[in-house]
């Protein structure tokens, strides 16, 4: 009898420690993880903070439930740093098994990820950084940002025709920043004008002081500026403090320099400033007035930028993929879902291009002006369906 009861209560601990193994493989079966890289500290922390309440709020207007799928969200800090970028992604591949990767704040971040997207055959989610080539950096890179060439060839056709026609440009030191020069100073070239002098400043702790010294002495009828997206509010501080335009030089930029999550602390001296850019929290569409409104409700009047619609998107990206997909399939499944999407963004209309998995969009042509005691990127010409130039070869 007491054998009979050892028998027993042994097998029914067997089934237990069976179900308990099996449980959690069942329960990881049906959650469906998205890894979000993103600098949260350092000095592009806007970008995160703005990516991660993006996405934050797509998932409290979408649900986290998909295709039969608990979406769980990772969120990473790299501070902007490459080498822990890479770190990151092994881990959440490898040990944390994400079914996606995403954010990507800077061009070299990217980079550094994308070897290992393609190892792993992992979608990559490009969120935020801007290089041309980056989907060129592995067959799994889908970007729902833009390029810097998309926004800058755009500000070099509307100079010449607005009485520019000399311009020093002024740009960060690394992959956009080289793209935005390369592909302004071509174009204003075609259109007649002139880059008498292209600046570089470092990326990181960046002082613009003696660079834009040695634009108020070559007087240029404008300074063109990109800069990434946290450092807009320092050059606008230099430019102002010395005085240059007073002495009769413009300030034309990406959208990157006017960004709508600073733009208010710039106080007047922005007023005026044309941009080129894919967004604005201005752009008077009824979708972006009710995500501009929902975005502000939610984090404590923040008012979303650029980089918040590149994440909002992104995960709609995803969900989409998904659904497509309907839960099932490995990453190759969810890349080919990704691919061809069309949909209309807060920023407008969109689609992700099946060859380049780049993202084709409007590019809006904007001034600085104050609207109901703001300052607002104000859209004054749209350039629509434009694919990056830096594809065309």
């Amino acid at each position: 009898m007491h054998k009979r009861h050892l028998l027993r209560a042994s097998a029914a601990a067997a089934a237990l420690m069976a179900l308990a193994t099996t449980l959690p493989a069942m329960a990881q079966d049906n959650v469906f993880k998205i890894g979000l890289i993103l600098p949260m500290t350092g000095q592009q922390a806007t970008t995160g903070r703005q990516i991660e309440a993006a996405a934050r709020l797509y998932m409290a207007q979408n649900g986290d439930t998909v295709a039969g799928k608990k979406v769980q969200l990772i969120i990473k800090d790299d501070t902007s740093l490459p080498d822990v970028t890479r770190r990151l992604a092994q881990e959440l591949v490898v040990n944390d098994k994400v079914n996606v990767l995403a954010g990507m704040g800077i061009t070299p971040s990217a980079m550094a990820t994308a070897p290992l997207a393609t190892q792993s055959k992992t979608p990559l989610v490009v969120m935020a950084a801007a290089t041309s080539s980056i989907t060129e950096a592995s067959p799994y890179v889908v970007r729902t940002s833009f390029t810097l060439p998309q926004v800058s060839v755009a500000l070099a056709d509307w100079a010449p025709k607005n009485g520019i026609k000399k311009v020093v440009t002024l740009v960060s030191d690394y992959g956009p920043g080289i793209d935005a020069e390369k592909f302004f100073n071509q174009r204003l070239a075609f259109n007649g004008g002139q880059v008498t002098e292209a600046l570089r400043v470092p990326l990181r702790n960046p002082d613009f002081a003696p660079f834009l010294q040695k634009v108020r002495d070559a007087k240029p009828d404008a300074l063109f500026v990109f800069v990434p997206s946290g450092a807009g509010a320092a050059v606008m501080k230099q430019f102002l403090e010395r005085g240059m335009d007073k002495a009769g030089i413009k300030l034309i930029a990406t959208g990157d320099v006017t960004d709508d999550d600073q733009l208010n602390d710039m106080g007047d001296g922005a007023l005026g400033v044309v941009t080129s850019h894919h967004y604005s929290a201005a752009h008077p569409s009824p979708l972006n007035k009710k995500f501009v409104e929902a975005f502000e409700k939610a984090n404590k009047g923040l008012r979303p930028n650029f980089m918040a619609v590149g994440g909002y998107d992104g995960m709609r990206v995803i969900y989409e993929a998904l659904k497509t997909t309907k839960g099932a399939g490995g990453g190759d499944a969810l890349l080919a879902a990704m691919k061809g999407q069309v949909f209309e963004s807060p920023r407008g209309p969109v689609f992700v291009d099946a060859q380049t998995r780049d993202i084709v969009q409007n590019v809006y042509l904007r001034k600085v002006e104050r609207v109901n005691g703001q300052l607002y990127n104000v859209e004054f010409d749209v350039i629509k369906d434009v694919k990056d130039p830096g594809k065309a070869r």
